[in-house]
C-alpha cells in the first residue's frame, strides 16, 4: 500500500521534534538538581530524549534523500516551522513542575510506543520498542516523584498539586491526530494515539489518589503545536537551542 504523500516525513519530523525540545528542556536542569543523583539521572531521561529525536532525524534525511542533514533538521528552522506538541516546550519552572510534566508525559508515551512498536514500518517499529522499554523507566522514576512530592512536607504537596492543576490543559493535546499521521493509521505505519487517553486518564488518576493530590478538573485546553504555533517560550528556547549552529554554520551533532 503506498503512503500518503509526505505524511511518513512528517510524522518522523514531529515525533522528533517532541523528543527534541523535550530534551533540550530537561537538560537545563544539569547542574541544578536537587540531588546529584538527580542531577545525572535527569541528565540521562534528557539524553533518551536526544538519542529518539536523532533518529528520527535520520530517518527523514534519508527520505529526503539528504537534502537537509540532521542537523541542519534539528537546528535551521525557525519557531513555526517545529511540530512539537505544547508540553514539551514549557519552562522547567521548579523540580515540581518538572517532574507532574514528567509523569504525564511518561504515562502517555508508555502506552503510545507500545502500540507503535507494532508500526508497519521496521525502522519505527524499532525505535517504538526501545523508547517504550526507556519510558518505563521514565515512569517509574517520575512517578516515585510525584509520591514523594505529594507525601512530604505541605510546601512539597502545594506545589506538585499547583503544577498538575498548571499543566491539566496540555494533557488532551498527547491525544490529537492530524491529519498526517491519521493518514498512515490505514497502512499501520502510525498507532491511534486519540483511543490511548481512557487508559492514560486512568494512570494518572491512580497516581494522584496515591500522592494524595487532586485530579485536576478538564475545564481547558491548548491546541496548535502540530501546526507549527507554539508558546511564547519556544523562540527563547530555540535562540539558546541553535545559538552554537548558527555562530557556527556546519557544526555536525
Amino acid at each position: 500500500m503506498s503512503l500518503p504523500q509526505g505524511a511518513l516525513g512528517h510524522f518522523l519530523l514531529a515525533l522528533g521534534d517532541d523528543s527534541l525540545i523535550l530534551g533540550q528542556r530537561l537538560s537545563e536542569w544539569c547542574g541544578k538538581a536537587p540531588l546529584l543523583e538527580e542531577d545525572i539521572a535527569i541528565a540521562n531521561v534528557a539524553l533518551d530524549y536526544l538519542g529518539r529525536a536523532e533518529k528520527c532525524y535520520r530517518y527523514l534525511s534519508e527520505l529526503e534523500q539528504g537534502r537537509r542533514s540532521v542537523d541542519q533538521i534539528a537546528f535551521l528552522r525557525h519557531s513555526r516551522a517545529y511540530r512539537n506538541l505544547l508540553i514539551f516546550e514549557l519552562p522547567i519552572g521548579d523540580f515540581a513542575h518538572t517532574m507532574a510534566r514528567q509523569a504525564m508525559v511518561d504515562a502517555f508515551h508508555l502506552e503510545y510506543f507500545k502500540r507503535l512498536a507494532r508500526s508497519s514500518d521496521a525502522r519505527i517499529a524499532a525505535l517504538a520498542a526501545e523508547a517504550a522499554k526507556e519510558s518505563r523507566f521514565h515512569l517509574k522514576r517520575s512517578r516515585e516523584w510525584v509520591l514523594r512530592l505529594g507525601g512530604g512536607t505541605a510546601e512539597s504537596r502545594a506545589r506538585i498539586q499547583r503544577a498538575f492543576d498548571r499543566l491539566w490543559g496540555y494533557g488532551p493535546e498527547l491525544f490529537a491526530m492530524d491529519r498526517h499521521e491519521a493518514a498512515l493509521l490505514e497502512s499501520g505505519v502510525s498507532a491511534d494515539r486519540s483511543a490511548l487517553k481512557p487508559r492514560w486518564r486512568a494512570l494518572m488518576e491512580t497516581l494522584l489518589a496515591e500522592a494524595a493530590l487532586d485530579a485536576p478538573g478538564q475545564e481547558w485546553s491548548v491546541a496548535g503545536g502540530r501546526e507549527g504555533v507554539h508558546t511564547e517560550h519556544h523562540g527563547y528556547l530555540l535562540a539558546e537551542m541553535q545559538s552554537m549552529q548558527r555562530a557556527y554554520p556546519g557544526l555536525r551533532w
